[in-house]
């Protein structure tokens, strides 16, 4: 019941969160990728030490593609960012920079404007149409459900959840990326459409223990405050969230220093995303429950 009686400072430590989310949006933005901008990217590895950023930076400007963008990738690597290359540019700029260095090109990426804008289009949709169906699916499951809240507030509850926990690691991203240099690729996405599924995972878990109790009571004409069901619902899966989400982040942290490069900033965004979810499902979720209740002028 601790949850249950405490909810107002945990929801206002949701409020600070998502508060922060947004800001670090709003000032930092989202460097978007070539994914969904369009452009070339090379990146190139030195086995005898990467030379200075200002060094590379002068070799890549002296062929003619227009702006280019030059960071670190890691401890040995660079990537390289410009407009979309002709294949001749691309030769040109790998000659430029092996002139004073040996140099392995590790991988070149070319993505034209249109299919940029059309993969950032379909992302927004992917994310849009998995919220929805899970809206519809609880709804769907809870349908026998109808005290003291309706079948679709559980899922009208699932979907205020899902898009906190989605602008949170949003929003760190946004820091991270500004002071970094990352940026949003397909594997941003792919974390985005993998914490959707794992965050309603752990909610449903408590909904449904709510659905259990309220049915038994039903049967016994046991008169239990709602409030009380939901913190017993809680109490009783409480230390299932935990166990399940601490696995996971541990496995996503080895992923993160042991892992390869190109998979850091899915573990990292997956890892802020778990931890922030697991505080969601166990914190807000049910517990929205109760003053949702309230709204609908029933007996809690």
């Amino acid at each position: 019941m601790y949850v249950v009686t405490h909810r107002g400072l945990f929801f206002w430590i949701t409020g600070l969160m998502l508060a922060a989310a947004i800001g670090a949006i709003l000032v930092f933005g989202l460097p978007l990728g070539i994914d969904f901008t369009g452009g070339s990217m090379i990146q190139v590895s030195y086995p005898n030490g990467v030379p200075p950023l200002s060094t590379i930076q002068s070799q890549v400007d002296a062929v003619p593609v227009g702006t280019v963008s030059v960071r670190a990738s890691g401890e040995d690597a660079i990537s390289i960012r410009t407009r979309t290359l002709s294949q001749e540019e691309h030769d040109a700029i790998l000659s430029a920079l092996s002139a004073d260095a040996s140099v392995i090109e590790l991988s070149y990426t070319a993505v034209g404007p249109a299919l940029g804008s059309q993969f950032a289009n379909k992302a927004l949709w992917a994310i849009f149409t998995v919220i929805l169906v899970i809206m519809l699916y609880i709804a769907f499951a809870f349908r026998k459900v109808s005290r003291p809240v309706p079948s679709w507030g559980y899922g009208l509850t699932v979907v205020v959840m899902l898009i906190i926990d989605i602008i949170v690691p949003v929003g760190f991203y946004a820091a991270y990326a500004h002071f970094t240099g990352a940026e949003v690729d397909s594997l941003f996405i792919v974390a985005m459409l993998a914490l959707l599924g794992y965050v309603v995972n752990d909610v449903i878990v408590i909904f449904d223990r709510v659905r259990e109790h309220l049915a038994k009571n039903e049967r016994e004409g046991n008169r239990e405050p709602f409030e009380k069901t939901v913190g017993r619902s809680i109490d009783e899966t409480i230390t299932r969230s935990i166990n399940t989400s601490l696995t996971v982040v541990l496995a996503l942290i080895a992923l993160i220093y042991f892992g390869a490069e190109a998979t850091r900033t899915f573990a990292l965004v997956m890892l802020v995303g778990v931890v922030a979810g697991t505080f969601s499902s166990i914190t807000r979720s049910a517990p929205l429950l109760i003053p949702l209740a309230r709204w609908f002028n029933r007996e809690v």
